[in-house]
């Protein structure tokens, strides 16, 4: 089992910034393919970043250049640099992990761990 808890949400301006971080603890020997997921109010979850044991990243279209995704593989962390948001980028977003061996994947069911979702607000 691997938990996951997510950490830096707020509440910002249209056009600031904001770094979100996922620490994984529990069984986390080898190197756990990591995702950013986002849910807004209503809405079905989106995939926002992965990351690859090999750390090549997958971004959605609307992320891209503004979202940075990068992990620590020896503190176990992944980091989530957001610039430049907008108010549709209000949401729930949450970290997950793949078991080791798969590769990136942009489906929640691709995802069998799931941290608890850190709030995102951003007003204009």
């Amino acid at each position: 089992q691997v938990q996951l808890v997510e950490s830096g949400g707020g509440s910002v301006l249209a056009g600031e910034s904001l770094r979100l971080s996922c620490a994984a603890s529990g069984r986390t020997s080898g190197t756990y393919p990591m995702g950013w997921f986002r849910q807004a109010l209503g809405k079905e979850r989106e995939f926002v970043a992965g990351i690859s044991a090999s750390t090549s990243t997958r971004y959605a279209d609307s992320m891209k250049g503004r979202f940075t995704i990068s992990r620590d593989n020896a503190k176990n962390e992944v980091t989530l640099q957001m610039n430049s948001l907008k108010p549709e980028d209000t949401a729930v977003y949450y970290c997950a992990a793949r078991p080791v061996g798969f590769g990136l994947g942009t489906r929640p069911s691709n995802y069998a761990y799931w941290g608890q979702g850190t709030q995102v607000t951003v007003s204009s």
